[in-house]
């Protein structure tokens, strides 16, 4: 675990304590740190505005009201994505498909010249439409991974899918998406 990660660990259990003991804005400052994550999890899966914000509204609800059982195992994001994944799959078997990779970081950044921001918002398009022809496990593998910078063990709590079954999507995943992009990056 590197400095951030301890740091945002350490923020997160003294807010989930206050929250605990009753100090609503605490968890409110909770939701205000993972309501981006959230959030482009839920476009991955809902693509409209209002049913991601309804399903927001589902994972916080949920995460409050099972907040006393957060018992420190992960870390409080790995936690909270596993609520809000379950909760996608779950509306998804009553609704549509999965639409892979989430906006959470298409965001342009202030430090990058205009044109590096372009090359970077290409890239990411690229990268997304070569995303949506992969397998769903392997899309839904590879999100995870690379975009929420999830681990092999964390990805398995949020989905259960095996650890090795995780690595092996990602592998061929990776393989399909080197060959799909291959003309992409050559230019």
């Amino acid at each position: 675990m590197n400095l951030d990660q301890l740091i945002i660990k350490r923020r997160d259990n003294a807010l989930i304590k206050a929250a605990l003991s009753g100090d609503s804005k605490s968890f409110s400052k909770l939701i205000s740190c993972y309501k981006k994550r959230v959030r482009a999890l839920g476009m991955s899966f809902f693509k409209n505005e209002a049913d991601t914000e309804d399903f927001e509204q589902e994972v916080f609800l949920k995460a409050y009201t099972k907040l006393s059982n957060f018992r420190g195992d992960s870390s409080f994001s790995t936690w909270l994505t596993s609520i809000a994944y379950n909760t996608a799959v779950n509306a998804k078997t009553r609704r549509k498909e999965y639409l892979p990779i989430s906006d959470e970081d298409n965001i342009e950044d202030s430090s990058l010249t205009p044109e590096k921001n372009q090359i970077r918002k290409m890239t990411v398009l690229a990268v997304r439409e070569a995303v949506k022809d992969l397998p769903e496990n392997f899309a839904i593998c590879v999100e995870l991974y690379f975009f929420y910078d999830n681990s092999h063990a964390e990805i398995s709590k949020i989905t259960g899918i095996p650890v090795n079954t995780i690595k092996s999507h990602i592998f061929r995943a990776k393989k399909i998406l080197r060959e799909k992009l291959r003309g992409y990056y050559e230019e």
